[in-house]
């Protein structure tokens, strides 16, 4: 599969040939789904707690009689049943933590980047850099492809390297998002609607999906 190669002008510079076996081939839904869950699922800190009746302060004698005041009985005025008392079956801090396994997450990116193949919406760059590390440099860069095709939406950047003219650049950029190679995973890129590697990110990927 041929596929075109930009430079940050939004100029075809060259072509590269994509791995079929990653690239081409049916798309797993199941495992996708999967994965996504997995990614939400685990961003929960899980800290919320409240208290039970045994945890609230006070409450340590009768409120009134049981019998002779007309009243429903009552042993404590930290009762669930009460204002202030404590809350039944309420939250307490438990992990949230979803295991997916290395075959399932490797699984997922690829059925990922070929959802975004299939769209068109995968660009691949000679090189993403800056001089200055002035936004308007990554926006002039947004701007370029906008002649091309449509990128409204999100837009995703993997890059090989930290860059911190890169980062700096992008930063105020809202609709755009850096990630690196080595860390991107099937969540980052069904959340954009716009992928662009560079050849070295490409490589890094392709190189990772293959020997993972």
């Amino acid at each position: 599969m041929e596929w075109n190669i930009y430079n940050m002008q939004g100029e075809k510079v060259g072509n590269l040939r994509l791995d079929d076996t990653l690239f081409a081939g049916e798309v797993n839904e199941p495992v996708l789904r999967e994965a996504y869950l997995a990614y939400q699922t685990n961003q929960r800190q899980g800290t919320v707690s409240t208290k039970t009746k045994a945890e609230v302060s006070g409450g340590g004698r009768k409120p009134y009689p049981q019998k002779g005041t007309g009243r429903a009985r009552a042993g404590s005025i930290r009762s669930p049943l009460w204002v202030g008392g404590g809350i039944t079956f309420g939250p307490k801090p438990r992990s949230f933590e979803y295991m997916l396994s290395k075959k399932k997450k490797k699984g997922a990116l690829i059925s990922a980047l070929r959802v975004k193949v299939k769209e068109g919406r995968l660009f691949l760059l000679d090189n993403l850099t800056v001089e200055s590390g002035k936004t308007k440099e990554i926006a002039s860069f947004l701007k370029s492809f906008s002649r091309i095709t449509s990128i409204d939406g999100k837009n995703l950047a993997i890059v090989t390297q930290p860059d911190e003219k890169l980062r700096r650049a992008s930063s105020n950029i809202p609709n755009l998002r850096l990630v690196l190679a080595n860390n991107v995973c099937a969540y980052h890129v069904l959340c954009h609607d716009n992928i662009f590697f560079t050849q070295d990110s490409l490589q890094g990927v392709v190189k990772r999906l293959k020997n993972e």
